[in-house]
């Protein structure tokens, strides 16, 4: 399938026929809640597998919103009669939104775009536009048409997608920076605390759909610019926000544009990374989703370490680890290539094996980068490891993660004991012992919002926990619990402030400010 065989867009100039456009596909309630009533849930989740047979058998009524799904989210020809009283037809057959099944004497209309809708976290009703067989399941439901994906075809909304809007911090800033935009959904997110949002992409027609995505979601216009990572923008340009969802995968070569990096190993993602540090104006941050390899030898994390521009302080989260032959099959499978010709498929897998084998890289990690620009003296680099369940969004427990590096910069030991700290909202704690057994063996913390974290701490730990709640500072608390316990006071004001940093720097203690 070559370049040439992708469909021609919509015009990207015509914002009346969007705003037309999108009144018409509210009024029929093509929303997300929309089609999840429509739908109902097992149909509606069966979309983000790429199964659409449910669907097709909740779409074969007669309403009008039945016939939008099918004509912008399924991919069916729907009759003209079918719409000509819900869509302002000959407009978007003008401007390329339709066209006519059979020339333009069919009586049949088929849409050149993908249009999905998606709620905004504000309850808005925004629409991603896509190529078409990308609006559910990623590329791999081209594969399921009998096709092979195109290098330049730009996906819709994936699991990848929300992840990144999920993470981002959300705080009202004057510039923002979507790398490598594709469908437009950060560029879109973005444009709701963000002056002026820049997007740039390798491909011109991810920047046209941007400009699609950003008209019919009802979106301000972005700055759009074509080229390579940080190459379209000018000297010196910096910004308060800077997020990407870049094509991360570690492949051998750059078959698909949409997420296949083109430099060797994980280079691609280290190149955003180390790049961005110039680009952030002092306090901004820069999120990114990232693959990074586990080489034969190497610490992964000193690896990610490595990476992390001077001037900033950074939070690496690892959430999963694919062996190399895990990693290869799942990325085979996105682009359809299991349904193809059998030799081929087993020729990309060796290669992709090769490739692994040449760089001594035994597994792939995946997981979030965030930066943030500073000025302290001496960053704050935090690498861990957290495959478990978190709440989404998540932005402002990122955002707090740094108010807090920011608090125990500034605060020794002493500062900590002279302050006031409140237990944070919904923790719980559980004890872990042999029944019957006098004490727990294990006393235990645990979030139930944010990273939902668990840790454990003894029980001078737990006490102290339990009564913060504002009022008493962490010393006096620590001397009645000394007297209670029949401790030296100044003893457990020494040894203290290790577990409450920790407390602190978790997210389990504040401080009442």
């Amino acid at each position: 399938m070559s370049d040439s065989s992708l469909s021609a867009l919509p015009a990207s100039d015509r914002p009346d026929v969007a705003a037309r456009l999108r009144d018409a596909l509210l009024a029929a309630s093509f929303t997300a809640d929309g089609l999840l009533e429509l739908l109902g849930a097992p149909a509606y989740a069966a979309l983000a597998r790429s199964e659409i047979v449910p669907a097709l058998r909740a779409t074969r009524g007669d309403t009008p919103l039945e016939a939008l799904v099918r004509l912008f989210l399924l991919q069916r020809p729907v009759p003209h009669a079918r719409v000509a009283d819900v869509l302002p037809v000959e407009a978007c057959l003008d401007s390329g939104w339709l066209i006519r099944v059979g020339g333009d004497s069919g009586d049949d209309l088929a849409a050149t775009v993908d249009v999905r809708p998606y709620g905004g976290p504000g309850g808005e009703d925004w629409f991603i536009v896509s190529d078409l067989g990308c609006a559910v399941g990623g590329a791999g439901g081209i594969g399921g048409n009998g096709r092979q994906a195109d290098a330049g075809v730009v996906l819709g909304v994936g699991g990848a997608s929300t992840t990144l809007a999920g993470i981002t911090v959300r705080t009202p800033v004057a510039s923002a920076l979507d790398l490598g935009t594709g469908s437009g959904i950060q560029a879109l997110h973005a444009a709701q605390h963000a002056t002026r949002v820049t997007a740039t992409d390798l491909n011109a027609r991810a920047l046209h759909i941007t400009a699609l995505t950003l008209a019919l979601s009802g979106a301000p216009a972005a700055d759009l610019r074509q080229g390579s990572l940080f190459e379209p923008l000018k000297s010196g340009e910096t910004y308060d926000l800077i997020v990407s969802n870049p094509p991360f995968v570690i492949s051998p070569g750059a078959r698909l544009t949409y997420r296949d990096g083109g430099m060797g190993g994980d280079d691609l993602c280290r190149s955003i990374v180390q790049g961005a540090g110039e680009r952030l104006n002092e306090g901004g941050f820069a999120q990114f989703l990232a693959n990074w390899q586990h080489v034969e030898g190497e610490d992964w994390q000193d690896r990610l370490r490595s990476w992390v521009p001077r001037g900033c302080d950074a939070w690496i989260v690892q959430r999963e680890v694919q062996d190399v032959t895990q990693y290869a099959e799942l990325w085979l499978r996105d682009a359809g290539d299991h349904r193809g010709n059998a030799a081929e498929y087993q020729a990309r897998y060796d290669a992709w094996l090769d490739e692994f084998e040449a760089r001594k890289v035994k597994a792939v990690g995946f997981g979030w980068i965030t930066l943030r620009k500073t000025s302290a003296a001496v960053p704050s680099i935090t690498v861990e490891e957290w495959p478990h369940p978190v709440e989404q969004p998540l932005g402002d427990t990122v955002r707090a993660h740094f108010d807090r590096l920011d608090y125990l910069r500034a605060h020794d030991d002493a500062d900590l004991l002279e302050d006031h700290f409140r237990l944070v909202a919904e923790v719980v704690q559980e004890q872990v012992g042999l029944p019957g057994a006098e004490d727990p063996e294990h006393v235990v913390l645990r979030q139930n919002r944010g990273m939902r974290r668990a840790t454990q701490v003894d029980t001078v730990g737990a006490g102290f926990a339990g009564v913060c709640d504002g009022l008493l500072s962490a010393g006096r608390i620590l001397d009645a619990i000394a007297q209670l316990m029949g401790e030296d006071p100044v003893l457990l004001r020494d040894r203290t402030p290790a577990q409450i940093r920790l407390l602190v720097e978790q997210g389990f203690l504040e401080p009442a400010r």
